[in-house]
């Protein structure tokens, strides 16, 4: 089929609104989408931070398209690149991208597009920007702006720091005319600033939206048995879109995948170490639709714009709030119901704390460091809402609980644990401060394992003290005094000891200690009873849904032919609201939010013969 960027007319002298509605499809501008784009169009510079879903994009692809010359979009993920060019395409908007997994030939035809003035959007990696070739050439062309996707990565304190995007301060001297939009998702009040400082935008206007992303239900669960934990979570979207798992390791994707296509999920690893040709595999059947489940390194999911992944799992904690917040952002960018689990212990936790204190940065960056990792540990076991809590990290005050968080449904129970924790302490300091969670328990239950013979603790005054107790309760315990500084990791070989400044008041009396009892299992099945399953269609009718469901397999058709991800031709929830408004003419179905004038073109005889048809 031909190229569909050559039969479009340029927008340039159009209003945002009239481009906002013609081309995207759009009747209007939400949150702070209208103050963004008129803040470009009258040459400010922005820094925009909205959640994920958020509507990042529009605020620099209008004014692109309004503003005489080519946008210029820097962003550092090739993924985010193909599929918004591939979105824009289908919009009838000129764009394309240069990055370095592109044929020769291919980056010849853009770099001529450019010059020939046949461009509208041009989206490029920091890297190939900041070349004398590249910068020689924008020279030459008129920008309409610059916008600076994924803005996170510039600054030293983000969780996803890269140092060539420090280079990007260049292109106010270099292109001074030109306006600049910094956008991201996650910046606490540091990186913010650090931001600002690092592209040299000091007068820039900053917008920021709620972070509160309402269809999100966070989770956060003690290990107690990791595979069932992770088996429950999965349950409550079967079949529906994907999952994705952040494991701490190369190896433990490996196995996690491997376990759960034993148990019959369609599961895939996905990490650096994997050939180019495997990793391309997963993400193109990721990108298609398919449901699947993805046992990945953190860096998976990044600028991948699959609208329906219904659960994030992580098996391990991040080590900050932004880290956290941008990865369960990826799920349930549609607004639909979506879940998301973190499982943590207190090894891990002792664990973070450890190498961070051992680490070889400067004591600055580790203050900064150990700073977001202590909120990030106060997450975990935080006895009140937890969405509050998360949006407090962000600078946002979320003036009542969210209503829809675990700890919002199933208020946590608190106990006075203060001769509990003494308990524990007297231990850790009887022992030598050597032993790990295991055999500390062994020595609280009077247990006669090798390790308490061997080591002779059974002749100790506290050998037994805990024996009216469950393994998994004595765990509690310490999972939480590690939590609450208390105790911590001594030497290489995950042995716990006293925090003395925290320790000491409470093993003296001064102090007493409430915890929290661990949520029972059930809390995860009935999470699904009080929010719904989670199935993006239950709320349509038996006759809208078999719509519904041809719409879905001529779109998976079409997609294949054009070799593209469903979603980019059209999303559940535009299907959704074409099935709902019953067009029966090509005016009207351009009336529906999201379809615009270009999918007229294209798919309007094929949807409303779809619809004329099904019975």
């Amino acid at each position: 089929m031909g190229n569909p960027i050559d039969r479009f007319p340029r927008y340039v002298g159009e209003t945002p609104e009239t481009v906002l509605h013609r081309v995207f499809g759009f009747p209007a501008f939400r949150g702070l989408q209208a103050e963004a784009v008129q803040a470009v169009m009258e040459h400010e510079d922005v820094l925009v931070l909205m959640p994920t879903g958020g509507g990042k994009s529009l605020c620099y692809q209008v004014p692109a398209l309004c503003r005489k010359g080519v946008g210029l979009v820097v962003s550092p993920l090739i993924a985010l690149m193909e599929d918004q060019v591939a979105g824009l395409r289908q919009l009838g908007v000129r764009a394309a991208a240069l990055h370095s997994e592109m044929e020769y030939q291919d980056q010849l035809t853009v770099r001529e597009d450019l010059t020939c003035d046949q461009l509208d959007l041009l989206y490029i990696s920091p890297e190939r920007l900041l070349t004398p070739y590249i910068l020689g050439l924008l020279g030459r062309c008129a920008l309409s702006l610059i916008a600076i996707d994924e803005a996170h990565c510039v600054s030293a304190w983000g969780h996803d720091f890269r140092p060539e995007y420090r280079e990007l301060a260049n292109l106010k001297k270099l292109f001074p005319q030109v306006p600049r939009i910094a956008l991201t998702a996650t910046a606490d009040p540091r990186t913010r600033r650090d931001i600002l400082s690092a592209l040299d935008m000091p007068q820039a206007r900053i917008l920021m939206g709620s972070f509160h992303r309402e269809n999100l239900f966070l989770q956060a669960q003690p290990k107690l048995s990791e595979m069932r934990q992770v088996m429950d979570a999965l349950r409550l979207h079967m079949g529906q879109g994907a999952a994705i798992i952040y494991c701490g390791s190369r190896k433990k994707t490996e196995s996690m995948a491997r376990q759960l296509r034993e148990k019959g999920y369609t599961a895939f690893p996905f990490h650096a170490g994997m050939s180019p040709a495997d990793k391309k595999n997963v993400l193109m059947r990721f990108r298609s639709g398919e449901p699947m489940v993805v046992a990945a390194t953190i860096a998976f999911g990044m600028g991948i714009d699959r609208p329906d992944v219904r659960t994030v799992i992580h098996l391990d904690m991040p080590t900050s709030p932004e880290g956290y917040y941008q990865q369960i952002g990826r799920a349930g960018r549609d607004g639909e119901r979506s879940h998301t689990l973190l499982l943590y212990s207190g090894e891990g936790v002792a664990r973070a704390r450890y190498w961070l204190e051992e680490s070889q940065v400067p004591e600055s960056e580790k203050r900064a460091m150990q700073g977001r990792l202590e909120s990030m540990i106060s997450l975990t076991e935080t006895t009140g809402c937890r969405t509050q809590a998360v949006l407090a990290c962000f600078g946002e005050n979320l003036h009542e609980p969210c209503g829809h968080c675990d700890n919002c449904l199933h208020p946590p129970s608190t106990f006075d644990a203060t001769e509990a924790a003494q308990k524990v302490l007297s231990t850790v300091y009887r022992t030598g401060e050597r032993f790990g969670a295991m055999q500390l328990i062994a020595v609280l239950k009077g247990k006669m394992t090798e390790a308490v013979e061997r080591h002779a603790l059974h002749h100790l005054s506290v050998f037994g003290i805990g024996k009216d107790r469950t393994d998994v309760w004595w765990r509690m315990v310490i999972r939480q005094l590690i939590a609450r500084g208390a105790i911590g990791m001594v030497g290489d070989h995950g042995g716990l000891g006293l925090r003395r400044e925290t320790a000491r008041p409470i093993l003296r009396g001064d102090e007493s200690v409430s915890l929290r009892e661990d949520a029972s299992l059930r809390h995860l099945t009935a999470m699904g009873e009080k929010t719904g399953k989670g199935n993006f269609a239950d709320d349509l009718t038996e006759e809208e849904h078999r719509y519904f469901l041809a719409l879905k397999m001529w779109r998976r058709e079409e997609a294949y032919q054009q070799e593209i991800p469903p979603y980019i031709i059209f999303r559940d929830v535009t299907l959704k609201e074409i099935i709902r408004a019953r067009p029966t003419s090509r005016q009207e179905l351009g009336e529906v939010r999201g379809v615009g004038q270009s999918k007229v073109d294209r798919y309007g005889e094929a949807v409303l013969a779809i619809l004329q048809e099904t019975v």
